[in-house]
């Protein structure tokens, strides 16, 4: 009985691991931020980074653009609210290991919080944060959040447009499917045992 119990738990505790290294990270760096009541939109900005599994891959690796849905409460100037929606896509340039071409493609599933922080000295920096959903590389489903920062904008406020000094997206992908069958085998395989001592 002992062995059937300690089977079983291996069984799940396989694909549980699986899941301990399944999130894919993204670092970016500039690009154009503009903006205005129908929303915010990133252009030009350089994927600098992509690590996966602890192994972390950089250079110019490909792109990162996306736009938000349109201004849902506050202003561009003192922090607001943009609804979901819009378009999120993170494209590889084949560069050091990095798939060519789209990587992950998807839009905001909420809404998008656009933050003022004033500093110490007075100056300003914007934070953009959000959750995503969208399709990973082979057509997966996938989820993800991201973070960008705004370069200082000095004393004065975000005038519509202003340069990302840097931002991180995290997405959860799928793992292959092989070590969940691996479980389940293995519980099979606790009952034919099981079985076998009986006899």
């Amino acid at each position: 009985m002992k062995r059937m119990i300690l089977l079983f738990l291996l069984a799940l505790a396989l694909p549980m691991a699986a899941f301990a290294n399944n999130s894919v990270d993204f670092t970016n760096a500039g690009g154009a931020l503009s903006g205005s009541s129908a929303g915010l939109s990133l252009t030009g900005s350089t994927l600098i980074a992509f690590g996966r599994g602890g192994a972390t891959k950089t250079g110019n690796l490909g792109t990162l653009a996306f736009s938000t849905g349109a201004l849902s409460s506050g202003n561009l100037q003192m922090g607001a609210t943009f609804a979901g929606g819009g378009t999120f896509t993170i494209t590889g340039n084949g560069t050091n290991g990095v798939p060519n071409g789209t990587i992950f493609s998807g839009a905001f599933s909420g809404p998008v919080t656009w933050t003022l922080v004033t500093l110490a000295n007075g100056t300003h920096n914007y934070t953009l944060s959000g959750a995503l959903t969208g399709t990973w590389i082979g057509g997966a489903a996938v989820n993800g959040a991201t973070v960008q920062l705004t370069i200082n904008t000095g004393k004065g406020f975000f005038n519509g447009s202003t340069t990302i000094s840097s931002g991180d997206t995290n997405i959860v992908v799928p793992e292959p499917g092989s070590l969940t069958l691996l479980g389940t085998g293995l519980v099979g395989l606790a009952g034919v045992i099981k079985r076998k001592l009986k006899v």
